[in-house]
């Protein structure tokens, strides 16, 4: 155990955020916080952190266990450049990197017992200096700057003059080279492209400490956590395994509380029925027995109604008109700003029905095409046409056409009057818009939750073509799972930009991928497209591999050829035995865990059985260990 919470509880005057939250972290252990915005998933970090003080309960950590945290909004650096920034970090390793220095220049000096006695010196801070990996500082920090998306251009601007973003990023750039025995991070990819945040994936998910992981981005959760807490109602439930599980295995739960709250009342229902008519019978035995089941009934337990598991909200989007079969064409479309040529003679043909995702690094010019297709923006050059009966519904977070005086309910019924109350009233609630915040005048809105109305009118246009710019910026997850559900029943087109690839992943059928050298194509979600990337890498590997072989000695290639095919399969079945390294280790911690409950202590027949299975996992555990050691020489 590396920390552990133990009934924390906060609260803020009269409004309760925390109460009784318990859960610990072990060694290399990746958790997500998960819960709807105000839950007091934030807070929660900066309980740990001491930022704050729980009004009772504590956190304990191991002992010299360092913990490293990534608030949301960072503080101004002043006086040094990105690189100097994360150079800082290793000031330690750069001290002992001149003391050896220095202490090489003694030696060429020294004799007898004190050469001895240096030498002994410098041999301890060579351990010490490889131990804290000093030899290879310098290319992690060039590591982890690119791998956050900065170019070896950027390493020297001064941090004073970035975005907020940009100086986000290195500070998660220092977090990640300070490297903590516990890293806290708190919605770390708001300020990332999807390629930056796929590296970090795969930097945490390979990180040797524990992870602690809020954010709204569902598709990283997916990759990297083994565990959640959600903070639902100022509680905490843990579920053991990635989003995916615990999104599924949550409204397994929630449905079972729920037919259990409906079972009761209707048993309650019924015994209070029988009651008034054993009273109405009025005779002593028919009023002894009603008082005998009211007796029962006082007993039992009362189940709370669970929170509403939004089943009841569908956001019906229906197009008034059906379009043509071709929706869009795109030909030769071109765009530049200054010298600066954002693309080039891009192509696009999308047909009725697709719901196609646009998607590319950030300045490759995503938002500036739908811009263009509405005419917002002059284009340079290229052909767009539009097919029969098409009608656009425009959502763009900087375009938006609401009406300052008015309230959010009054802005919805009046564009629709003839929509019920109730209907307008479950689409605003699936945009986080409940009870008294409906009257609120759109001119006292923060930016994001105009985003949020505008997107509510946009779903209710019956548009047959919707042309989304980042629509799930702003929401949290339960609204982004609603608009989930709706998009893909909708039976008109779609084309959006968004960076949420679990979004993507759920709604899209067709991939764009946006990049200076063009737009690619792919038909599937997006986990079909980072499939078919990585085909294309290791086809283009190979090819160069090939093209190496070719313009080498004719004689050599067919010996090379195998050599490398050897090692390639070395490197595989490497890779292999390590993943099976690591399934049986988690198998046999599981095992471990299982036989210590004190359920299984008691009950010799499931303790013979765990004791058997953990026998023969720690049996294969160690001939693939030396597998692994034979494949390593």
């Amino acid at each position: 155990m590396v920390l552990a919470c133990q009934n924390l509880s906060k609260a803020y005057g009269a409004s309760e955020i925390l109460n009784n939250i318990n859960f610990h972290i072990e060694a290399r252990e990746k958790i997500a916080i998960v819960g709807i915005n105000g839950a007091g998933k934030s807070t929660l970090l900066k309980i740990i952190m001491q930022e704050e003080e729980a009004d009772e309960g504590k956190v304990v950590t191991g002992k010299d266990i360092r913990l490293g945290y990534l608030a949301q909004h960072q503080d101004s650096y002043f006086d040094k450049t990105i690189y100097e920034e994360l150079l800082s970090v290793k000031q330690d390793v750069i001290l002992l990197q001149e003391q050896m220095r220095q202490l090489e220049r003694d030696m060429k000096h020294l004799e007898g017992d004190a050469l001895e006695s240096a030498f002994n010196r410098y041999t301890r801070m060579t351990q010490t200096f490889e131990q804290q990996e000093g030899y290879a500082f310098e290319s992690q920090i060039t590591g982890v700057l690119k791998g956050l998306g900065f170019s070896e251009s950027d390493f020297n601007r001064p941090v004073i003059e970035l975005s907020g973003g940009e100086k986000t990023r290195v500070s998660l750039g220092r977090l990640l080279l300070s490297r903590p025995d516990v890293i806290l991070l708190d919605e770390p990819t708001n300020h990332l492209d999807l390629n930056s945040t796929a590296w970090l994936e795969g930097y945490l998910s390979n990180y040797d400490g524990a992870v602690i992981i809020v954010s709204h981005d569902r598709y990283f959760l997916d990759k990297i956590v083994t565990k959640v807490i959600e903070i639902e109602n100022t509680k905490s439930t843990i579920y053991h395994g990635n989003y995916s599980y615990y999104a599924a295995k949550r409204e397994e739960i929630r449905l079972s509380k729920y037919r259990a709250y409906m079972n009761q009342q209707a048993e309650i229902k019924h015994q209070e029925e029988v009651i008034t008519k054993l009273k109405q019978f009025n005779r002593e035995k028919s009023i002894r027995r009603a008082e005998s089941r009211e007796k029962m009934l006082n007993k039992i337990e009362r189940l709370e109604k669970p929170q509403a598991v939004h089943d009841e909200i569908r956001l019906a989007l229906t197009p008034d008109v059906e379009s043509g079969n071709d929706v869009l064409f795109i030909e030769g479309l071109t765009k530049s700003y200054g010298g600066h040529t954002l693309f080039k003679d891009i192509e696009m043909d999308i047909k009725r029905g697709e719901r196609v995702a646009l998607i590319g690094n950030n300045g490759t010019g995503k938002t500036t095409i739908l811009k263009i297709i509405n005419r917002l923006i002059e284009k340079d050059s290229g052909k767009i046409l539009f097919g029969a009966q098409v009608h656009i519904g425009y959502y763009d977070q900087e375009h938006q056409v609401l009406h300052p005086d008015k309230s959010i309910f009054d802005e919805l019924h009046d564009t629709y009057p003839n929509m019920t109350n109730t209907k307008i009233r479950n689409v605003l609630a699936a945009f986080l818009f409940t009870g008294e915040d409906v009257f609120k005048e759109i001119k006292d809105l923060s930016g994001g939750e105009r985003g949020r109305v505008s997107l509510a009118k946009l779903m209710l246009s019956n548009a047959n073509f919707l042309i989304l710019d980042e629509p799930t910026n702003h929401l949290d997850i339960t609204s982004k799972e609603i608009l989930e559900q709706a998009l893909k029943n909708y039976t008109g087109t779609i084309l959006y930009v968004s960076h949420d690839r679990y979004f993507i992943n759920q709604t899209a059928t067709r991939i764009l991928d946006l990049s200076p050298n063009g737009m690619v194509s792919y038909i599937g979600n997006y986990d079909y497209y980072i499939e078919q990337k990585l085909v294309s890498t290791a086809r283009q590997e190979e090819k160069t591999v090939i093209a190496k072989e070719e313009s080498g000695n004719k004689k050599d290639w067919k010996k090379s050829k195998e050599e490398q095919a050897k090692e390639r399969k070395r490197l595989n079945d490497i890779k292999k035995t390590e993943l099976s390294i690591e399934e049986l280790e988690q198998l046999i911690s599981s095992l471990e865990k299982e036989i210590s409950l004190p359920e299984n202590a008691t009950n010799a027949a499931r303790l013979t059985e765990l004791s058997k299975k953990q026998a023969k996992a720690t049996e294969e555990l160690e001939q693939l260990y030396e597998t692994w050691e034979t494949l390593s020489e």
